[in-house]
């Protein structure tokens, strides 16, 4: 069953008749964590909109991650969005980073909506407007600061994103994310750790109360 409240906070501008075209062509479900839900070169079948967890949106090269951007709840996938205008193949990958329950509708419908109810395109034109945002803070992070800025960067998003804290980051995990090796987080690691900027656990990572968690 969808969520009225999501449904109204997203959609409700759109009018009745649009909820209820949107009750009977939209699928909830529930994925877990670690799931791929599309891959680069497949088929898009459906626009993803998430109605709660968290999901990686990202391209590989040589096996390592370029992340694009995370879609947080009541955000929709840009990319699934924009790729039914090009065949409908995938250019990226998305997965759970948690899990999560997404709402979908056939990109067959989408089309036809577009048509019917054209302001749906406010939703689109503000997600792209957060998607270049997050792509140009990602840009900007790469080429103007050093890799343990970047990692403390990554764990205090994770940490946003997720509300997880402390959280379970490998060290795998967070070098894929950032293009590097997972030897070379570790030794950063060690040295924010000694700087004091994390503290690791068992539990996972954690930032101290006196450092800001979001994103910077």
């Amino acid at each position: 069953m969808i969520n009225k409240q999501f449904v109204f906070n997203k959609f409700g501008f759109l009018g009745s008749d649009f909820a209820n075209e949107l009750q009977q062509y939209a699928l909830v479900n529930n994925i877990k964590a670690k799931t791929e839900i599309i891959g680069e070169g497949q088929k898009v079948k459906y626009v993803l909109f998430l109605i709660e967890g968290s999901i990686k949106v990202y391209s590989l090269n040589d096996g390592r991650e370029l992340i694009y951007y995370y879609v947080r709840p009541d955000d929709s996938c840009l990319m699934t969005f924009s790729s039914i205008f090009n065949d409908y193949i995938s250019k990226v990958y998305a997965i759970t980073e948690e899990d999560s329950q997404v709402l979908l509708i056939p990109v067959s419908v989408m089309h036809d909506w577009l048509i019917r109810f054209p302001e749906i395109n406010r939703i689109f034109y503000h997600e792209y407007d957060k998607r270049f945002c997050d792509v140009m803070n990602m840009v900007n992070d790469a080429v103007f600061h050093r890799l343990d800025k970047r990692v403390l960067n990554h764990i205090k998003h994770q940490i946003a994103i997720t509300g997880n804290h402390p959280i379970k980051l490998t060290h795998k995990e967070i070098a894929n994310s950032l293009g590097t090796s997972r030897e070379v987080v570790s030794r950063v690691l060690k040295k924010i750790e000694n700087e004091g900027e994390i503290l690791q656990s068992k539990e996972g990572i954690r930032i101290p109360e006196n450092e800001n968690v979001r994103y910077i």
